[in-house]
């Protein structure tokens, strides 16, 4: 009787205890459902949730400030170009040099002041192509052997440029063709697009490792649930994961709140769910 009279007193103090928890944590349950153009909701069948006690889009941001790009300037600074085109990236909002269009933003003074423009230049209106363009009179040899007369004719020679091309303009046009050598933009983009992959393969283990509260996986109608919760502001979210139904792929980072003794209910749809595609754009 003795032994009898003590299990019914721990099972009465694990089942207050247990009320007790319930009473002091709360519980959420979810369903999924994506809805494809032109078509009916899906459920969200066997997917991975995870509850987070902070939301992945600041996780990411977390991560990403920890692996800091190089400022632009920088950037340009460490370029094997000649410091005179290094202070004309500086002073514009360009690094594609092969756009089109960037005969626009060159003047006649940027054509002979850098020399890749000016070799540019020179390459894109060479073979005859343009007629009436002045020609260098003055040689490499005399640089050395004669100096003066080799600085008083490259002087001539870029007074007349600097006149025949503010005379004509359009004579700038291709110089983008001849500029693939130089242009910074395929190293820029290399290291946003290696920055971005930094991110998309960190952000998820430090989510996990760091703000992992619980996971839930959806079943065959989308549907799942998780208990125990301390009460507290939360995110449902898919991490970097994509659900996907028909021609539509998105990711969820929906905020909760809990409270105690209560059941959160949450939707998650289309219209609280980011369009992967978008955030997996370079």
């Amino acid at each position: 009787m003795a032994i009898l009279a003590v299990l019914l007193g721990s099972l009465l103090i694990a089942a207050r205890s247990l009320a007790q928890t319930a009473a002091n944590t709360g519980g959420l349950q979810l369903t999924a459902r994506i809805t494809p153009t032109a078509a009916r909701p899906e459920p969200v069948r066997q997917f991975t949730f995870y509850i987070l006690s902070k939301s992945y889009a600041a996780v990411s941001q977390e991560v990403e400030a920890e692996d800091v790009i190089p400022s632009r300037d920088k950037f340009i600074d460490d370029l094997k170009i000649s410091p005179e085109l290094k202070d004309w990236l500086k002073g514009h909002e360009i690094l594609d040099l092969t756009m089109p269009g960037l005969d626009k933003a060159l003047t006649a003074d940027d054509v002979l002041h850098v020399p890749e423009f000016l070799l540019a230049y020179q390459r894109s209106n060479s073979g005859g192509v343009t007629n009436g363009i002045p020609k260098p009179k003055y040689k490499d040899a005399d640089k050395t052997d004669h100096p003066e007369k080799y600085e008083k004719q490259k002087e001539e020679y870029y007074s007349a440029l600097r006149k025949f091309i503010r005379l004509h303009p359009e004579t700038m046009s291709g110089m983008e063709l001849e500029m693939d050598a130089v242009n910074p933009q395929r190293k820029w983009a290399k290291i946003e697009s290696d920055h971005k992959k930094h991110v998309q393969h960190l952000a998820p283990d430090v989510a996990q490792t760091k703000y992992l509260v619980a996971k839930a996986d959806t079943d065959l109608e989308g549907r799942a649930g998780v208990s125990g919760l301390p009460p507290g502001s939360y995110w449902v979210s898919s991490l970097n994961l994509d659900a996907d139904a028909g021609d539509t792929r998105v990711r969820w980072d929906v905020p909760v709140a809990i409270q105690p003794g209560q059941t959160t209910r949450v939707e998650l749809n289309n219209l609280n769910a980011t369009d992967a595609r978008a955030a997996s754009a370079p």
